[in-house]
């Protein structure tokens, strides 16, 4: 591993080819805020699958996109006159010391709870803070990810089951209503207003089963992010080996019965993750 002194020059380095490359390259010269938001996403998830992966060799080379990144808008407000790199660094540095009175201060704080019990509040105390608890959940998050950080943050404050195994009630109860509304969109409802209406409400009952499942998950400690992401990738490598098994045969799936297609599946099962 680097030096303290080896990664400060490393650093340095990577800000002196942004300055050429925003002085040198007309690509680079052209590029503003607004133009780079798009494949700053693209970024984030490239590196988002890196993790989940485990995949240490990119995840190395997906921090350094998202580096990138950060240098370029910080680069684009110096030449703005608004903020540099340094600002970037002070200001990330000054939240966190903010935050972990129970580190830069006299706050005790055994365990992660005892953390995350005053986090919010200190938050809220914040210079430019936020003003409300849940008003520090991005509005552009993806929606599973935005109600964990919406259950989370009411958590912080006690708004919570006191029980983690209340929650199963909430969501037999939810997928219930849920059963229902489908029931009368695809048996009951006559009209096209009738069917119209059954579909919002069995839209707005699925979105409360979701909800109630993300917070049974939270409340078990576990991520449904990456729980989803691991299923979709263990979706695609079992439903892979199905169509590979198919192309062997000289087969199309599009011939092939679903009692074929599960026969393979369940060897694809087996087979080590």
């Amino acid at each position: 591993m680097h030096t303290r002194q080896e990664k400060m020059e490393a650093f340095g380095r990577l800000l002196d080819v942004m300055d050429d490359l925003r002085e040198k390259c007309p690509w680079d010269r052209k590029q503003t805020n607004e133009s780079l938001r798009a494949n700053t996403i693209e970024e984030t998830y490239e590196l988002c699958d890196a993790l989940i992966k485990d995949d240490n060799l990119n995840i190395c080379k997906e921090l350094g996109d998202v580096l990138l990144h950060i240098v370029f808008y910080s680069k684009i407000g110096e030449e703005k006159g608004a903020f540099d790199v340094a600002d970037v660094c002070h200001k990330l540095c000054d939240k966190l010391i903010f935050r972990h009175p129970h580190v830069y201060g006299d706050v005790k704080a055994e365990t992660d709870s005892d953390v995350k019990r005053t986090w919010e509040q200190i938050k809220t105390k914040e210079k430019d803070g936020n003003k409300t608890v849940l008003a520090g959940v991005p509005d552009a998050l993806p929606s599973l990810i935005k109600a964990y950080r919406i259950q989370d943050k009411a958590r912080n404050v006690g708004f919570d089951w006191q029980e983690r195994r209340d929650v199963w009630k909430k969501v037999k109860e939810e997928i219930t209503e849920f059963e229902a509304e489908v029931e009368t969109l695809y048996n009951n409802a006559e009209s096209e207003e009738a069917k119209a209406a059954a579909k919002q409400h069995a839209t707005e009952e699925f979105g409360d089963v979701m909800f109630s499942l993300i917070n049974a998950a939270r409340l078990y400690k576990i991520n449904p992010d990456n729980a989803l992401e691991h299923t979709n990738q263990k979706f695609i490598r079992r439903f892979n080996y199905v169509e590979a098994k198919a192309k062997e045969k000289g087969q199309d799936l599009k011939d092939l019965t679903l009692e074929q297609m599960d026969a393979w599946w369940n060897e694809a099962k087996n087979l080590p993750e």
